[in-house]
C-alpha cells in the first residue's frame, strides 16, 4: 500500500485536491484544499489510533481524509459518490490491494452530509474528522463574513479541538466561538445535521459525542 504521505507529495494528487479546492471557491465555499484534507485525514487516523485500531487502519483513514473532497472536480453535488470512484482509480493505478481500495472508497462514498453514514470504523472517523474541522483559517476572505454565514461561523471559531479519549470511551469537540462575530445558536444552525452524524459516527466506534462551546456543554 502507498502511505499516506508518498500519495500526499504526488502530482496527480496534489492536482486533484487543487482542482477541487478551486471549483469550490468559484461557487462560494470555504477552503477544501490540502490543508483540510491533510487535517481531516491526520485527525481520522488519530481517532482510529486512541480508540485502539491497528496501524494499517489507521494509515487507511488517513488516506481516505487526504482523497475525500477530489469528486468535487466533477461537481459538488454527489462528490462523495464521484470521489470515490475517482479514489479507486487513482489507488488502483499505484497498485493498491482491492480490499484496501474498497475501504477508502467506502469511507470516501458515505460521508457527504445528505447521504453519510458511519458503515466502517474508517467511515465513522472520517465523518468525524470531516465534519469537526471548523476553523478560521477556512475562511477565504474576511468581506464575506457578514452575509455568508458559514464563512462568518468559521470566522468566528478561535479554536476547535477533536478530543477522544479512549479509556472513557468518549469524543467531544471542543469549541471557542467570538460571540462578538456570531452567537453560538448560528453554528448549530447550519452545523446540527452535522454534529447529529458525529453523534452516530461516535456511537458506531462505541463511544459517546459531546461538544463544548465556550465551556458549556451543548450535546
Amino acid at each position: 500500500m502507498v502511505s499516506f504521505e508518498k500519495l500526499r507529495k504526488d502530482a496527480e494528487i496534489q492536482a486533484y485536491i487543487k482542482a477541487a479546492d478551486g471549483v469550490l471557491d468559484a461557487i462560494g465555499f470555504t477552503e477544501h484544499g490540502l490543508a483540510h484534507a491533510c487535517k481531516t485525514g491526520e485527525d481520522a487516523s488519530r481517532v482510529l489510533g486512541i480508540l485502539g485500531y491497528d496501524e494499517h487502519t489507521c494509515e487507511l483513514a488517513k488516506i481516505s481524509g487526504l482523497l475525500h473532497d477530489i469528486g468535487n472536480t466533477v461537481n459538488r453535488t454527489d462528490h462523495a459518490q464521484s470521489g470515490a470512484l475517482l479514489a479507486s482509480e487513482l489507488l488502483r493505478a499505484r497498485g493498491w490491494d482491492f480490499n484496501d481500495v474498497i475501504a477508502v472508497t467506502t469511507a470516501i462514498g458515505h460521508h457527504d452530509d445528505k447521504t453519510a453514514a458511519a458503515v466502517t470504523p474508517v467511515a465513522a472517523a472520517l465523518i468525524l474528522a470531516d465534519k469537526s474541522d471548523v476553523r478560521r483559517t477556512r475562511v477565504r476572505r474576511e468581506d464575506t463574513i457578514i452575509d455568508d454565514i458559514h464563512d462568518r461561523v468559521n470566522y468566528a471559531v478561535i479554536s476547535s479541538d477533536l478530543e477522544v479519549y479512549g479509556d472513557r470511551k468518549m469524543i467531544i469537540l471542543t469549541l471557542k466561538i467570538d460571540t462578538e462575530i456570531c452567537p453560538v445558536m448560528e453554528y448549530f444552525e447550519i452545523f446540527l445535521e452535522r454534529m447529529v452524524l458525529c453523534k452516530k459516527s461516535a456511537e458506531f466506534l462505541d463511544c459517546d459525542f459531546e461538544i463544548i462551546i465556550n465551556d458549556t456543554r451543548l450535546l
